[in-house]
């Protein structure tokens, strides 16, 4: 059975309080989970205003619409925030519920890996998104750019 530190335990080496101490990665993994949360609260509400209610809501919503948004280095900011720390602060709640429910230690490696590869493979992939994508491609038809693309 694993034993998993309680968050304000003291961070010293087992048996012997005189060696080096260690992180107690539950603590900072639990800080992380509040402060996280609270600044993910102001991005998606944020993000959701931005979106819905100004200018024509839903309806404006289109390539365009995205391709404008992305143009704009705050907004490619506030999205990349926006998938960092939703996509840590979500696996690191699977990891917290694996460490709770999983009581075979090999399963839970195996699964606490899997979320780590998943959650680091959507972060590239996601910031790949965000940084190289070009509404206005060169020699694309100008029938199929967005309005504020110039031909």
């Amino acid at each position: 059975m694993t034993t998993i530190d309680a968050p304000r335990a003291k961070a010293s080496a087992p048996g012997n309080p005189n060696k080096k101490k260690r992180i107690n990665w539950e603590k900072w993994g639990w800080i992380y989970m509040r402060a996280s949360g609270v600044l993910l609260v102001v991005l998606i509400f944020g993000h959701l205003f931005s979106n819905l209610m100004v200018g024509d809501g839903i309806s404006a919503i289109d390539f365009g619409f995205v391709g404008g948004k992305l143009a704009n280095p705050f907004w490619k900011v506030w999205d990349l925030l926006l998938l960092w720390l939703a996509l840590i602060h979500g696996a690191n709640g699977m990891r917290t519920i694996v460490n709770d429910y999983v009581e075979r230690p090999g399963l839970a490696k195996g699964l606490k890996t899997a979320l780590f590869l998943a959650a680091a493979l959507l972060i590239l992939l996601g910031t790949l998104v965000i940084f190289t994508f070009e509404p206005c491609p060169a020699g694309a038809d100008p029938e199929l750019l967005a309005s504020f693309c110039t031909a």
